[in-house]
């Protein structure tokens, strides 16, 4: 589903979390393994509560799964599918133990990953019309950017920088060090670096960068008036990108500017969880 991604590691890990330390399986769990008969079988459904974008029941999917590898699950919806509140999403039929104890960690992933998908919906959907592409940044959890930057994908963003490696992203604080913009650049093209993005705060760092050899700009903090300006003068030599404080009330303006992209920290940095509940009963 995702390149790279390690998806029994993180179950595991995440289960370990409920289960403790040297638990692999339920017996971490000493509610369930308390009060629920070992040979309990349970049936039920995670549903929406929320108009959403869905996002990651293929993650949930694998935490019954890690539990009790017999589970019946059905798939009501794909990833990616906008639906409205009470939508049901999954059904679930297996142990009831092993339901109990994976319950929160499937919720608790697809909710956030929900979240972050219906939250980029709702920028692109402002920014639809512009011509602007809305892009994700590398304001993640720790550990959780391939998850985050899928659920962005699936929401309708354009992955943008999954690492330091896969592009040069030369910022005021390089330039500060390096003793200017085109110093910078120099720099980074004769390290060999293919992609060198470079951040402009000002109008008058335009033409430096780009006759350095900057690939692309990314216009900081710039109003729509400034943007106008700035992409007249790059002409379309270089793709474009406004980022810096960009809201779900700024962005059909600032896409309208003429720039290639907009992106946006607060995808991944703050959106909320989606309200996604599952109830069972006994077989």
């Amino acid at each position: 589903m995702i390149p790279d991604f390690d998806l029994d590691a993180f179950v595991a890990a995440t289960l370990a979390e409920d289960l403790g330390p040297g638990n692999p399986g339920a017996v971490g769990d000493i509610t369930s393994a308390a009060v629920i008969p070992a040979d309990a079988r349970f049936a039920g459904t995670m549903a929406s509560r929320d108009a959403i974008v869905v996002a990651g029941l293929w993650l949930a999917e694998a935490f019954f799964r890690h539990l009790d590898p017999d589970v019946a699950i059905t798939r009501l919806v794909e990833d990616g599918t906008r639906v409205e509140p009470g939508t049901p999403l999954l059904q679930l039929e297996g142990s009831a133990r092993a339901m109990l104890t994976a319950e929160r960690s499937a919720l608790n992933t697809v909710q956030h990953l929900s979240g972050i998908a219906t939250m980029t919906a709702t920028y692109v959907d402002a920014l639809a019309g512009t011509g602007a592409i809305l892009l994700d940044t590398r304001k993640t959890i720790p550990g959780l950017r391939l998850l985050e930057k899928y659920a962005t994908r699936t929401g309708g963003a354009q992955n943008h920088r999954m690492g330091l490696w896969d592009a040069a992203m030369i910022k005021d604080n390089h330039v500060a060090v390096a003793g200017g913009v085109a110093q910078a650049v120099e720099r980074a093209r004769a390290a060999g670096i293919a992609r060198i993005i470079v951040e402009v705060d000002h109008i008058d760092q335009i033409e430096p960068a780009i006759a350095a050899g900057a690939t692309h700009l990314l216009l900081d903090n710039m109003d729509p008036a400034t943007l106008r300006e700035a992409v007249a003068l790059v002409g379309g030599r270089v793709p474009t990108e406004a980022s810096g404080g960009v809201r779900l009330e700024t962005i059909g303006a600032i896409g309208a500017a003429g720039v290639t992209y907009v992106s946006v920290g607060r995808l991944t940095q703050s959106a909320p969880a989606a309200d996604i509940g599952l109830d069972f009963a006994a077989l």
